[in-house]
């Protein structure tokens, strides 16, 4: 194990309650293990570890967090998205790599979204020139998570969002079977609704989307009126 992770590991046994590990490994449909850590001790630990062993080069943080997506328990996943945006400035443009690596490994909503919160939108503000070739990438791919971040990238933009894209991403996965594909679709819209209600109401008046997608985009606009 590398050294980095020898202090950190020992913090996270330390801390290990096997009783709260039953029902964490439960909520998550039993696909992961866990210590049993729950998240305000996590963040605690993780947090101040990160504060006194920072990471100097993009290979090392590349290394490190590779490790740390390779290890069984779940809140080893976790703390690899901190341990990486906090280290957003080694970031260069094949970071991409590591980033859609992790996309589609170990994947389940928890981590997909948690990278879609706290990398991509780091990553695509660093390198915009990106945006276009990787969300269409990952929006033709057949893999459902990869699909689903293409249709969420932008649901903190707001007023920057860009209208085409977000079209184009969800009716190309609009006829989508998947529970998470759909959900992205109807969060997407609800996001941007709470920019842009009108677009989204007439997006949904003119295109067939599934009953899923269409009540979770229209919950706050419903509760406005």
């Amino acid at each position: 194990m590398s050294k980095y992770l020898v202090e950190l590991k020992k913090s996270f046994e330390l801390s290990a309650n096997p009783a709260n590990s039953v029902g964490m490994k439960a909520y998550m449909l039993n696909q992961f293990d866990f210590y049993g850590i729950k998240t305000p001790k996590r963040d605690e630990i993780v947090k101040s570890y990160i504060r006194a062993n920072p990471l100097n080069t993009l290979k090392e943080l590349n290394g490190i967090i590779a490790k740390m997506w390779a290890f069984k328990e779940r809140e080893w996943q976790y703390a690899a998205i901190d341990v990486y945006k906090h280290h957003q400035l080694l970031w260069q443009e094949n970071a991409i790599d590591l980033i859609e690596s992790c996309l589609i490994s170990k994947s389940w909503w928890d981590t997909v979204d948690g990278i879609g919160s706290d990398w991509i939108p780091v990553y695509f503000s660093l390198y915009p020139n990106q945006i276009g070739p990787v969300t269409n990438r990952w929006n033709q791919s057949d893999n459902i998570w990869l699909q689903r971040s293409s249709i969420l990238f932008q649901r903190s933009l707001k007023t920057k969002t860009d209208k085409v894209l977000l079209k184009k991403y969800i009716l190309s996965h609009k006829d989508a079977k998947d529970f998470f594909v759909q959900k992205a679709i109807g969060w997407a819209l609800r996001e941007y609704g709470k920019t842009n209600p009108e677009w989204v109401i007439d997006f949904i008046a003119k295109n067939k989307i599934a009953p899923l997608s269409k009540r979770e985009a229209m919950k706050r606009i419903i509760r406005k009126k």
